[in-house]
């Protein structure tokens, strides 16, 4: 019985730690909805796979070397330059548009 409750109390504890984490995850992440060929989806979905990685992984490792590339140095959260200093192309006039690649 007294195993029974420690077992208990254990699991409420770890599920009650866990949903504080997802609290914490979510107060500092910010949904990017793209749109992508079905075919690349797949092939990216099965290449993560291979490296026990998710595609949002992969993603976002990707959105941090192109934010370092275009600064010409490694960042850090909280590391924005102020908007309209032009670092990092900020305060454009005009926005480029690349053609579909296949």
């Amino acid at each position: 019985m007294l195993y029974a409750l420690r077992m208990l109390l254990l699991d409420v504890t770890e599920s009650h730690m866990k949903s504080e984490k997802v609290v914490k995850i979510e107060e500092r992440t910010a949904r990017l909805t793209i749109l992508i060929d079905p075919r690349k989806k797949s092939v990216l979905e099965r290449l993560c796979a291979e490296e026990d990685l998710t595609p949002s992984q992969v993603v976002r490792r990707l959105i941090r070397g192109y934010i370092e590339q275009r600064l010409g140095r490694p960042w850090k959260p909280g590391d924005e330059p102020p908007p309209g200093t032009g670092e990092g192309g900020a305060g454009r006039a005009t926005s480029r548009r690349r053609t579909a690649r296949t």
